[in-house]
């Protein structure tokens, strides 16, 4: 499959599974409404004494942890659109909680590691290089560990198996194998295709706040599903 046959299925995915579209708009709706009244819920607790700032503290607990189960479903339903494109498959991935929550978790174990590795590395070089030296070192371990990372993010998806994201060398072996060139090219029209939609939610912002506010909501939901599928795809060349 060629970048460009790639970006068109992608383009063309979110519209194919309007039912999973919706479907995601309504997690992200949840997950902003939980936030907000997680928020107000923590604001009034400071300020009420007694039993009822008790009682607004503990619905501000329940809300967090609601909030970050459904932040980890959503991220987990994001890793099953990777994981339908590794595939080729055309359909949209159902819910599935507790695998959905359990890989997402793993997801967050994954970046910890991919990012505080090259930290480490860095520091531990700092101790005998110069500092010109060590910025140059840092930067290039920084983006291959951060391109490492999209393909540890991918075998993740593929097989919901954390040992097989956290095989390091397999992973920066699955960017030669994926194509150096192939993924900056996917990287700069992603961004490019995000720079387009923000133009357009801008104008609608700027008609109508409320309208705005709708669009930048579909839109937001239509480029994860986009970005998801593109991701997926480009790693199934492979």
């Amino acid at each position: 499959m060629s970048i460009s046959e790639m970006f068109s299925d992608a383009l063309a995915y979110p519209f194919n599974n309007i039912k999973a579209l919706l479907l995601y708009v309504v997690l992200g709706i949840i997950v902003a409404l939980l936030g907000g009244a997680t928020i107000v819920d923590f604001a009034v607790a400071f300020t009420t004494k007694g039993v009822g700032g008790a009682a607004l503290a503990g619905l501000g607990i329940v809300g967090v942890i609601l909030f970050v189960l459904v932040v980890f479903l959503v991220e987990g339903y994001a890793l099953d659109i990777i994981k339908y494109g590794i595939e080729r498959r055309s359909d949209g991935p159902g819910i599935d909680f507790g695998r959905q929550v359990s890989n997402a978790i793993k997801l967050v174990v994954v970046s910890i590691v991919y990012y505080v590795v090259p930290a480490i590395i860095t520091l531990i070089l700092s101790l005998f290089l110069r500092d010109w030296l060590i910025a140059v070192i840092g930067v290039i371990l920084f983006i291959v560990f951060a391109l490492a990372n999209f393909m540890a993010k991918c075998r993740l998806a593929k097989t919901d198996n954390l040992g097989d994201a956290l095989a390091i060398g397999e992973a920066i072996g699955d960017i030669s194998r994926v194509g150096i060139g192939n993924l900056l090219i996917t990287v700069i029209v992603v961004f490019v295709i995000l720079m387009i939609i923000a133009f357009i939610v801008a104008i609608f912002m700027g008609l109508n706040q409320y309208l705005g506010g709708i669009i930048l909501g579909f839109a937001g939901v239509y480029f994860v599903f986009f970005y998801n599928r593109v991701i997926g795809l480009l790693y199934s060349t492979a």
